[in-house]
């Protein structure tokens, strides 16, 4: 993968930091609106296997505490791909995909780490 994949919402803080810093750095990337384009049940289940759903699903996000009793159950230990496919906001937020890695939220230094700055 030659160029970064950043996946978000484009009014959510942490992801417009995120753009900002790969942006500040000269890091071209493509950018993923995940409520426009909801990634694939495939997508979703490799960032799963890469980091787990404790780091994956936004527990603390008004849309969890807004889900059925069914879909916390499903998530937690039901089939969390099919409610993360209907409720794409419950993806803890930016998801970025670069060198076979994935990260998940941003931090700084994090970020620079990644990218070897």
């Amino acid at each position: 993968m030659s160029q970064p994949i950043l996946f978000g919402i484009p009014n959510c803080d942490t992801v417009r930091k995120a753009r900002k810093w790969l942006e500040s750095q000269g890091i071209a990337y493509e950018f993923v609106d995940l409520r426009a384009d909801t990634p694939p049940a495939h997508k979703i289940n490799e960032w799963l296997d890469a980091v787990g759903s404790d780091r994956l699903i936004n527990r603390r996000s008004t849309t969890f505490k807004q889900l059925s009793q069914g879909a916390k159950k499903a998530l937690e230990d039901g089939d969390p791909v099919s409610v993360l496919l209907t409720q794409p906001t419950l993806v803890k937020r930016p998801v970025l995909e670069w060198n076979n890695a994935v990260s998940i939220g941003f931090k700084a230094e994090d970020y620079a780490q990644l990218f070897s700055i």
